[in-house]
């Protein structure tokens, strides 16, 4: 007989520990999916704010590495692996247009500008058709 088969009982102190850890990471998530949700309000704004859509995006990629580390290394509930999993995937979309929007700043921002003022659905999409033809011929639709 193996005397240590069984489930060892915590100590109180290793049990305290782990609900630290746990509190931890989970304050973390909550502040990775702000960050997400804040990336994503500010490029919704104005593109005139895709640097700062830039710097939450960034810090959302790196606070979603750090809870999924500490998920995995700690073995804690997976609900919070797959939420940040999906968190990271928004996130890898949302820096995949903010980058688009960076490069073709001026482009993004007078289709922007000229959506702000159309009042019929013929101007908003004369101002799509503008954009189409403002951009390299190579991202063109055909």
């Amino acid at each position: 007989m193996n005397p240590d088969a069984g489930p060892r009982p915590q100590l109180p102190a290793q049990r305290e520990a782990a609900e630290a850890a746990q509190s931890r990471t989970q304050l973390l998530f909550r502040s990775f999916l702000l960050t997400v949700l804040g990336a994503a309000f500010v490029y919704s704004l104005n593109v005139s704010y895709v640097w700062l859509s830039g710097i939450l995006t960034l810090a959302a990629w790196v606070l979603g590495v750090v809870v999924v580390v500490r998920t995995v290394r700690l073995r804690q509930s997976r609900i919070l692996l797959y939420g940040t999993i999906s968190g990271l995937v928004v996130s890898a979309v949302l820096g995949s247009l903010v980058a688009f929007s960076a490069m073709f700043f001026s482009q993004v921002s007078a289709v922007q500008e000229c959506s702000r003022n159309a009042l019929t659905d013929r101007a908003l999409n004369s101002c799509t058709a503008d954009f189409g033809k403002s951009l390299p011929p190579a991202l063109r639709q055909p």
